[in-house]
């Protein structure tokens, strides 16, 4: 072999693949080359909205060779390049039987946020809290909460980045939990400013329908929001709300009940 390094860029879902990948190509074993993680991917995604892992082998010069010391393969990445193990073990959850499930949940909502955040190079505080249902047939709802300084850039234009966060969390979230968790993510407060808001459009819409005696149709909502319309005009004298469409544009519709069939 000459003195020259050889190297191969490899991309494969996860590092792991990578590594098998570029070794089945080379015709190696793992003591006989270097990994060196270009990219180490999303692998904490649970393969939503992953994105694959680069990583570049170096084959070792003959004299470099070593014997590897352990058979598992944990020695081919550099000490430098090793990710620290969790230090929570999420699918093993502790605390007793009464809130064992809730402390699980909770938990891994918050690793998951954690991870998205990281992915987008923001730093942030989080916690996450168990709110109690708000109706006999709703469900317990996590809520995520994001402080930090900086963070508009979480929120976007009508809320759009913050919406497409909750919704991908909430996936992740349920697949993990196996399944679904109706969930919220806020950022320094901005939830409970939006639903002030939305309170008072669904109040002028509901007047406007009354006035004009015509449907309005709002604009795409995340569940949670048009949840909240619907809640306002829930006991509304004269209006009724239907949501429409399918995810993520779906929509409440306002419409007067006497036109409702």
């Amino acid at each position: 072999m000459s003195n020259e390094k050889t190297t191969l860029e490899i991309i494969a879902p996860t590092v792991e693949e990578a590594v098998a990948k570029g070794l089945s190509q080379l015709g190696l074993r793992e003591d006989e080359v270097e990994v060196e993680i270009l990219d180490a991917g999303s692998r904490g995604f649970l393969g939503l909205g992953s994105r694959q892992a680069r990583i570049r082998l170096w084959i070792k010069e003959k004299e470099s060779l070593q014997t590897p010391s352990m058979e598992n393969g944990q020695n081919r990445l550099p000490k430098s390049e090793r990710k620290p193990a969790p230090t929570t073990d999420l699918t093993r959850p502790s605390g007793g039987p009464m809130d064992r499930d809730e402390k699980f949940v909770l938990a891994t909502a918050e690793q998951i946020t954690g991870e998205l955040l990281q992915k987008m190079h923001l730093k942030a505080r989080l916690k996450a809290t168990m709110l109690p249902p708000q109706d006999e047939n709703d469900q317990p709802t996590v809520m995520v909460e994001v402080q930090g300084e900086d963070l508009s850039i979480l929120i976007g234009r009508r809320s759009e980045t913050l919406n497409a966060l909750q919704y991908i969390t909430s996936l992740i979230l349920s697949k993990e939990v196996g399944q679904w968790v109706p969930l919220m993510i806020d950022v320094q407060g901005y939830r409970a400013r939006r639903e002030r808001q939305l309170r008072v459009l669904a109040r002028r819409s509901a007047e406007q329908v009354v006035h004009t005696g015509r449907k309005i149709t709002l604009e795409p909502m995340p569940a949670n929001e048009r949840r909240v319309i619907h809640l306002e005009l829930r006991d509304h004298p004269d209006v009724i709300t239907e949501s429409v469409g399918e995810e993520p544009n779906r929509k409440v519709t306002i419409f007067l009940k006497k036109r409702h069939s």
